[in-house]
């Protein structure tokens, strides 16, 4: 399995061509949650007070995505951002705040942030979540941020996730415990749904 990393560490990342040429930022990751898959980013310019680039950047254009940049081919892969988003929204619009729920109903919490897989997999392998109460007991000041992970299914209807039971049944307090989870690797998670 290829590194994971959070969406929103993502954002700001520079788009590099494989010749060495800095081409954008980027500016969102743009995402199909029922797929489960990165479709593309959304880039602004490369200056400090650049704004939002008219050009997008489809998945299919990725070469790689590393810990530190995106690559790509050349320039030539670059699309209209404005068509690329016209059937996922970015990240940020559909999938953070959503609620999250078992297909029992129980609810789990709230999505801080998407965890993706990078080089070229652009998979969505789970979800860092804001733990609701009954989810992880405690006074709210306490309560925990813990890594989900999705699942062989996932619903998506209007602001809500909907997770299958199995999914849920181990989270992780980290991402180094979460990529050992989801890996299969025996690793520092712990049980949550009795």
């Amino acid at each position: 399995m290829n590194e994971l990393m959070a969406a929103r560490s993502i954002t700001t990342r520079p788009v590099v061509t494989l010749g060495g040429d800095a081409v954008a930022h980027v500016k969102d990751t743009v995402c199909d949650a029922a797929a489960a898959r990165i479709t593309g980013f959304t880039l602004t310019g490369r200056g400090l007070l650049s704004g939002s680039l008219k050009d997008g950047l489809p998945w299919a254009a990725v070469y790689a995505l590393g810990h530190d940049a995106v690559m790509i081919r050349d320039r030539r892969g670059l699309v209209n951002s404005a068509a690329m988003t016209a059937r996922q929204q970015p990240l940020r619009a559909r999938l953070l705040g959503a609620r999250v729920l078992t297909e029992a109903g129980a609810e789990v919490g709230t999505v801080l942030d998407v965890v993706v897989e990078g080089g070229t997999a652009g998979r969505v392998v789970g979800f860092r979540v804001a733990a609701s109460r009954r989810f992880v007991p405690g006074p709210a000041r306490h309560r925990r941020r813990v890594y989900v992970p999705r699942g062989g299914t996932l619903s998506v209807t209007g602001r809500a996730l909907v997770l299958p039971e199995d999914a849920v049944r181990h989270v992780a307090d980290d991402l180094p415990g979460f990529s050992s989870l989801v890996g299969g690797v025996p690793g520092p998670w712990r049980g949550s749904l009795p």
